[in-house]
Order: structure tokens, then sequence, then C-alpha cells
């Protein structure tokens, strides 16, 4: 379904709501069985969306699609959707620290996300902030506004287990972020995904009334197999057969409730406990693979480039010293993930430096060193951890600058003590190593630190022109040259979803069985322009490659092509009398006729 938390439907931002206030209050309560609003019982399916990964001009439609989708709670309410608060400031959501801010790990003392007095009372600031913003704009569905839940905390629980995963996890957490969700990172709907979730919370919803008034049993029927039954006071009933066998189909035998096939590890929906309306294993959506088509030739990309200015650290100016190697965010305070540290260590015998081996001991994630202003190697964590760093270098008489340029790449999110892992050289040691082993330990020296990028500091990454700042433009632009920074120019591309990889139209694929809804739809405005394959009967194979079993309708073709052709979605109830079909399907394999379609849009 379409969970809470770290799923791909996450929290509108608090001030998309300020200006849609209810006028009518509604009381909102609970029991032990569902929430309670304006004294009806009711079950309600909730999701989100992760605001900054999609623009606002995409929201309205995301929403939409997901109300489509059988939700009944998002975080808005323009499209007549209760809202779910989501306060925070934990989130998860592969931000840095979970979205705490840096400041607050940074303070002394606190222990985050624990029975910790410090953490608890910023807490406590925070929260009334939030809600004192919501009371004031009349959001609470007490005042007549959408808000019917506000939630503090996120993914709370099990992060003792989790630690070690987390850790492993924290850095290099790509952009792309959908999770296989219902609607994918572009808003388009994930199909079967989609289609498949918004039947769930159809045939729930059958038994609504059922589920939040009635009582429940359970049965065990052998072999792994479970009937759930929910009754009400007029006796009447909604029932869940759960196989939780990982290998073996369920065959059941209600007796005068009827016999079903239940799938290896599914749960079968029956309403009225006699009439199957949902199987989580049978998935009757279609199957819509998008691939990214642009009507022209790509064009060649057109680079420019420009190298960083270092020429500060290359000589070890910073901002500020201190005689220890430092952790890297006490320092950068997240407003950069470059720290340079640099130092100095004068030599007196080149014998025995002439090519010491440079070792240094980092918490990650990556490091780049110099000495002398010449680059000398670079090295990073494959997990983002610790690492150690070694390199032969050359030394001089009388004073060698050492200068090592540490990264960080994202940070940890979750887990238990996930603010306490270290990033940068905290520490170290940081050592050279000459011959015979002779090593001098730099740990202690004076460094000089410095934090970010000159060419942040100049915003190179500005797509705006910068005064002062001219990008090469020489066909040779140079390539694996570190320190240096790309930017690229091309012309944007209109692009287009196709399905099943075969043809430049898109392509919808749907295979039902009989007695299912059969929905088939296109997206972006198109409609559906050909039906390449129907077949009602025994059809094989997948998306891409159906062809004809041994028994098919022969008015398979013209059937969904009348229903289809020219409309953007198309529906119907899959039956023998739609295809003309007056006789017994036992020629078909199993009994069951199925219909299989795959569409052009």
């Amino acid at each position: 379904m379409f969970p809470m938390g770290s799923s791909p439907w996450v929290g509108i931002v608090l001030l998309s709501l300020a200006f849609m206030a209810l006028c009518v209050a509604t009381e909102v309560t609970y029991d032990a069985h569902s929430l309670i609003i304006n004294g009806e019982k009711r079950i309600i399916f909730s999701g989100s969306v992760h605001y900054p990964r999609s623009t606002v001009e995409m929201w309205p439609n995301i929403i939409q699609k997901a109300k489509d989708g059988g939700l009944d709670a998002i975080e808005i309410q323009e499209a007549g959707l209760y809202a779910i608060l989501r306060i925070g400031p934990y989130v998860c959501a592969e931000w840095n620290y979970g979205g705490f801010p840096i400041w607050l790990h940074n303070m002394p003392g606190i222990e985050l996300r624990t029975d910790n007095p410090i953490y608890k009372n910023e807490m406590q600031i925070f929260t009334t902030k939030i809600v004192s913003m919501a009371k004031e704009a009349n959001l609470f569905a007490s005042q007549g506004g959408p808000i019917i839940l506000a939630q503090i905390e996120n993914e709370y629980g099990n992060i003792m287990e989790r630690t070690l995963v987390a850790q492993r996890r924290g850095p290099y957490i790509t952009t792309s972020y959908d999770y296989d969700a219902p609607l994918d990172e572009y808003g388009n709907l994930n199909q079967p995904k989609w289609g498949h979730l918004k039947q769930l919370h159809v045939a729930i919803k059958l038994g609504e009334k059922i589920l939040t008034n009635g009582t429940r049993t359970d049965k065990d029927l052998g072999n792994q197999v479970t009937l759930t039954t929910y009754t009400n006071a007029n006796g009447e009933r909604f029932c869940f057969l759960s196989n939780i066998n990982n290998n073996q189909d369920a065959n059941v035998d209600l007796q005068q409730d009827g016999k079903y096939i239940v799938p290896s590890w599914s749960v079968t929906i029956l309403n009225g406990c006699n009439k199957e309306v949902f199987n989580t294993a049978k998935v009757n959506s279609q199957t819509s693979i998008m691939v990214k088509k642009s009507d022209d030739a790509s064009p060649k990309l057109t680079w420019v480039w420009i190298p960083e200015k270092k020429k500060d650290t290359m000589q070890g100016k910073g901002s500020f010293k201190a005689n220890q190697l430092l952790e890297q965010n006490e320092l950068t305070f997240d407003v950069s993930d470059y720290l340079w540290y640099m130092t100095s260590v004068d030599i007196n015998d080149t014998s025995i430096w002439s090519n010491a081996t440079l070792h240094v001991n980092t918490m990650g994630h990556t490091i780049l060193a110099y000495v002398n202003g010449r680059h000398v190697g670079y090295k990073f964590s494959q997990w983002g951890g610790n690492f150690t760093y070694e390199k032969q270098v050359s030394l001089k008489e009388g004073p060698n600058i050492i200068t090592l340029l540490s990264a960080t790449v994202g940070l940890a999110n979750y887990g238990a003590n996930f603010d306490k892992i270290k990033t940068g050289i905290a520490g170290g040691p940081v050592q050279l190593i000459g011959k015979n082993n002779v090593t001098i330990d730099l740990s202690t020296n004076l460094w000089s630190y410095k934090v970010g990028l000159n060419g942040e500091k100049r915003q190179l990454y500005n797509s705006q022109p910068r005064i002062g700042v001219s990008w090469r433009t020489n066909s040779s632009y140079p390539i694996g040259r570190p320190m240096t920074w790309y930017k690229a120019s091309s012309k944007l591309l209109r692009s287009r979803p196709c399905g099943c990889r075969l043809a430049r139209n898109g392509k919808r694929t749907s295979l039902v069985e009989e007695g299912a809804l059969l929905e088939l739809s296109c997206q972006g405005g198109k409609t559906i322009t050909q039906i390449q394959f129907a077949s009602f009967g025994n059809p094989e194979g997948k998306c891409g490659s159906f062809k004809k079993g041994t028994w098919e309708a022969t008015d398979g073709q013209s059937t969904v092509e009348a229903a289809c052709i020219g409309k953007s979605s198309c529906g119907f109830t899959v039956t023998k009398e739609a295809f003309g079909v007056t006789f017994s399907l036992m020629k078909v394999d199993d009994g069951v006729a199925r219909l299989a379609i795959q569409a052009t849009c």
C-alpha cells in the first residue's frame, strides 16, 4: 500500500496547507479498531510525497493520482483528501542526519533520538513552534482544517538491530528515489503496482464497516493457511485467507462458502466470506514499462571547464589553526562537503625522506593528497567508513607543505548513534614513514584548516554567468584531472513513454483472469491508437512477447478494439459473454480463461 515513513510518498510542506482550511470543524477520535471521524469509524489509506524531490508544478497531478489510487489522506487538502502533518524534525529520507541540522548535532552533550535532556528540550521547542503555526492557520480538523493526525517521530524502533546496516549504508546514496513506488520519481503511474494497490484499496473498503465494528476470529486450516473472519452484530462477514507457505499453493474448501486457490505467500480477500475480490499474488493490472526515446537525434553536449583555484591551500594557508586533527562536520557545519587539512614539516636528511610513505588514517569518505603543491594521489572508501591512505612521496630538504582534502558524500541518516559516526581525518594518525621505518607523527603538528572550495565561494555551480569567471572552451578539455569543474549544455529534448522496449510508441499490456476488471490507460494525454495483441483464452508469454494459446475466443481482438481505440483509458469486466463465448471454458488448461492485451499509445 502507500505507507508512511521513508516510503516513496512523504510529507508536503506545511506552508502549502496554510490557505486551504475548511470552515467546518471535524471531530477526530479513535478506538481500538480504527479512527473515528465525525462519529463514523473509518479505514484510512494514507500516502505522501517527498516534496523536495518534485517541483511545485508536479504536486497537483501527483496528489490527484494518489487519490485516484485509493488514498484517503496525504498532506494536502485541495484534492479532497485529509491531511497528516509530519512534524519531524527527524524524517530519515536519505537526508544528512535524517533531516537534523548540523548545529543540533554539534551541541555539547546532545544525543539525538534518545532520552537526552538537551535533545528533548530542543524537540519541545521545535514541536511547539510547528503546532503553534498550524493552530494559528486553523489547519487542524477541530478548527475546520484538513489535519486529522500529526506525526512527531519517523521510523522509530528496531534501531539497535539495524545499526550495522545503517552505518554501512549513510553515504553514496543516489538522488533517484522511488523504491518501486506506485508513482515513479517523474510522477508517472508505476504499473502494475499502482493498479494492483488501487484494487486492494477498493477490496478492503468493501468490508470497512465490518472490519471497524466487527469481532475477529482466526481458524487454522492447516498447512500454514489461516482463515480470519470479521463478523458484525448483524451477522455480516468479511474474511481473509492467508497462506504463509513460501513454496506451496493452497486449495481451500470452505464448504458452503466455496472453494479457493490461494497462491503461496499470499492473502485472498473474501467479501461476505464467499466471494473472492482480491488476492495479493494475482495481478490483474496492466504492465507499463517506461522507456525514454527522444523525437530527434541526441545532440552533442557542449562542454566547458575551469580548474579549481587552490594556490592558497597549496601554500598551507587556511582560516584557523589547531595542534590536532579535528572532526570534519564540527568545522564545516555542513555548509560544504570539503575540508582542507594543511601542515608543514622540516626535512634535514633527504637520504631518509626522499622516498617516504605518506600514511593517513581517515574516517572517510574520500581524500586527495598534495605534497609541495603536487597531487600525489586519491582514495575513497567503498562503504563510506574508515580507511587508510598510503602513498610514496618525495620530500625535499627544508620545509615541505602537506595538503590533504577530505570530502564527505552524504552523512548517516539511520541507526543507533548514527550522529556519532565521525568524518574527516579526525585524530588521524597522519605519519611520514622514511627509510628503515623511521616515522614522524604529524598528528599533533600545527594544522591549518579551510572549509570549502574556492569554486564554491565563486558559485561556479551557478548556471548564470559570473563576473570574473572565465570558462575554458577549447575542445581538448582535460579528463581525469583532479579538482576541475565541468559544465555541459545541451538542447532539451522532448521524451515520450514507451513500453516493452519494442518500438518508438508507447505500449500498455494487461493480463487479467475471467471475472476481473480490466483497466487500460495511457499517460501524458495520449490515447490508445492500436491493439497489437488481444486474446481471450489461454494466451502465453509476457509483455512484448505474448502469443496465442491452444484456444481463444474469436471476438477477442474486435471486442477490445471497440472498447479502447481512441480513448485515453478503457475498462470492462472480463466475462465469457463479453467475448461471445457461450460454452464451457474447460478447454483452457486450468479451467480459467485469461485476457491478454498489448496496446499502443
